[in-house]
């Protein structure tokens, strides 16, 4: 696959995330592609971006995204045969996800028709991918979009999640990044109980992505909590809290969702 078909996309819409995740984001792919490269934001707030980043407006849908109870949808429109002007394989990134190591790799991976999702450990057994680093032609999955735009909220309701819906539905079946490449920073990188009140989440050196699906952001990890509603503690403070009753969830998921602040996503997440 020629270089210059390095195109890199994101989505960002509402308030929850901004030009910081952003543009961040960006900094991270531009230390770690070799150029040349493009970077292509679709949103509807493009104030504060860096000059360097194509920022397009958000791809139109001519239905109303359908609103459950679990599930984010708004990525449906990236499924559109016409993505700002771009064409070939486009490989996708959450915008809270921390780059760790050289991409060139996710564009060589493969053939250029295929479909590749990141791996979902939460789910092992029923091979189900995720979205948050994945690879797709332009318009291949247009037929997705279609078949959604029938009925948004059945489909929402049966697949629970986009990712599962494209798993099952991509045209031509999916496939899979290495195993290393990707890392889901819960389920692999945070640290077993009680060795995580000891040591910070931990960062296999042939690492490339870590993603961040789920309430745990990367300023929590960086902050030393599992998720931005509870506050930072020490170690001793935790436990104590925990023994106490000063929880919201049981005494045994308050012990093992406890970080440590993580050095490795600080010095990573950055511009």
């Amino acid at each position: 696959m020629n270089r210059i078909n390095k195109q890199f996309i994101c989505i960002n819409w509402g308030t929850k995330y901004g030009a910081e995740y952003i543009n961040r984001l960006y900094a991270m792919v531009a230390r770690n592609t070799s150029p040349p490269f493009s970077f292509t934001c679709f949103t509807d707030n493009s104030q504060g971006l860096n000059p360097e980043i194509n920022a397009l407006d958000l791809p139109t849908l001519n239905f109303a995204l359908p609103v459950t109870k679990k599930g984010i949808w708004p990525k449906c429109r990236l499924w559109s045969e016409n993505l700002g002007g771009l064409s070939g394989p486009v490989l996708f990134l959450d915008l809270d996800v921390v780059i760790s190591g050289n991409l060139d790799d996710f564009f060589t991976y493969g053939e250029p028709e295929d479909v590749i999702l990141a791996r979902n450990p939460s789910n092992p057994l029923e091979k189900l991918g995720q979205t948050s680093v994945y690879r797709f032609p332009v318009g291949k999955l247009k037929p997705l979009l279609q078949k959604f735009a029938l009925n948004p909220l059945d489909i929402a309701e049966t697949y629970k999640y986009e990712q599962r819906y494209v798993t099952r539905n991509a045209p031509g079946g999916v496939k899979f990044w290495p195993k290393p490449w990707v890392l889901h920073f819960r389920q692999q990188c945070r640290r077993s109980f009680p060795i995580n009140y000891f040591k910070e989440a931990k960062l296999p050196s042939n690492s490339k992505i870590v993603i961040f699906p789920g309430d745990l952001n990367p300023i929590d990890a960086i902050e030393g909590r599992y998720h931005s509603k509870e506050s930072i503690s020490t170690p001793l403070e935790h436990i104590k809290l925990g023994l106490k009753g000063v929880r919201n969830r049981s005494l045994s998921a308050h012990l093992r969702h406890y970080i440590l602040p993580t050095s490795w996503v600080k010095n990573l997440w950055k511009e």
